[in-house]
C-alpha cells in the first residue's frame, strides 16, 4: 500500500466537508475585504486553495456561494454568542449589549453589507438575501431575549430588544469608517443602563418602592 497517500486516507466526505468549509470562509473574507465586484467565484477558489471546477461542484452559482457563505459564518456567530453565556440568561447586561454590538464590528457585518448592497440592485440575488436576513435577524433577537431574560409578553419589551440591535446595527455602520472604541463602550453602557429600566419586573420594582 506504499502508494496510498495520507490524502488518500482521509474519507472523501471528510475532504468534500473540508473543502466546503474553506469555500465558504474564503468567500466571507473576499466579500469583506474587495465587496461584491472584486469577488468572484475564481477569487474565492483560490483564495481558498482549490480548483474552480471543485468551487461549482460544491456551489453551482456565485449567488449560491455568498448566501451560503453569510449564512454559514452567521450560524457559526450565533453558536459562539451563545457560548460566551453558557449558562444562559446573564444578569451582567452590559456584558450581553457589549457583546451583541460586537456581533456587528467585525468581518461579518462587512461581508453581509457588501451583499445586502448588491442584492439592492441585483433582482436574482434579493429575495435570497432578504429571506437570509430575516433568518438570521429572527435568530440574533431570539438569543438577545435569551440572554436578557425580556419578557416579551410585556408592552414595550419587544420593541426595547429590537431597538438595541437596531443601535448595534449603527454602531457596525459607524465602524466601518473609523473605530471609535470609546464612544461605543460609552453607548453600550447607556444601553445597559436603559434595559435595565425597561426590562426589570414591575411587580418587583413595585415591591421595592413599597419597602
Amino acid at each position: 500500500m506504499a502508494g496510498v497517500t495520507s490524502v488518500d486516507r482521509v474519507p472523501k466526505q471528510d475532504r468534500s466537508r473540508a473543502t466546503r468549509q474553506r469555500l465558504l470562509e474564503a468567500a466571507v473574507a473576499c466579500l469583506a475585504e474587495h465587496g461584491w465586484a472584486g469577488s468572484t467565484v475564481s477569487v474565492v477558489a483560490e483564495r481558498a486553495g482549490v480548483s474552480r471546477g471543485a468551487a461549482q461542484h460544491h456551489f453551482p452559482t456565485r449567488e449560491d456561494l455568498f448566501t451560503a457563505a453569510v449564512e454559514y459564518v452567521a450560524e457559526e456567530r450565533s453558536t459562539a454568542m451563545r457560548a460566551l453565556f453558557p449558562d444562559g440568561p446573564c444578569g451582567d447586561r452590559r456584558a450581553v449589549v457589549g457583546a451583541l454590538v460586537d456581533l456587528y464590528t467585525g468581518p461579518l457585518f462587512r461581508a453581509a453589507l457588501h451583499l445586502w448592497v448588491a442584492a439592492s440592485n441585483e433582482e436574482q440575488l434579493r429575495p435570497r438575501v432578504t429571506e437570509l436576513e430575516a433568518r438570521v435577524g429572527r435568530e440574533t433577537h431570539r438569543i438577545a431575549v435569551d440572554l436578557l431574560a425580556a419578557d416579551e409578553s410585556r408592552p414595550g419589551v419587544r420593541e426595547t430588544v429590537q431597538g438595541l440591535l437596531d443601535m448595534a446595527r449603527g454602531l457596525g455602520l459607524a465602524n466601518l469608517l473609523t473605530d471609535d472604541g470609546g464612544r461605543r463602550e460609552r453607548v453600550v453602557a447607556q444601553w445597559a443602563t436603559l434595559l435595565d429600566e425597561a426590562l426589570q419586573d414591575r411587580g418587583a420594582a413595585a415591591d421595592g418602592l413599597r419597602d
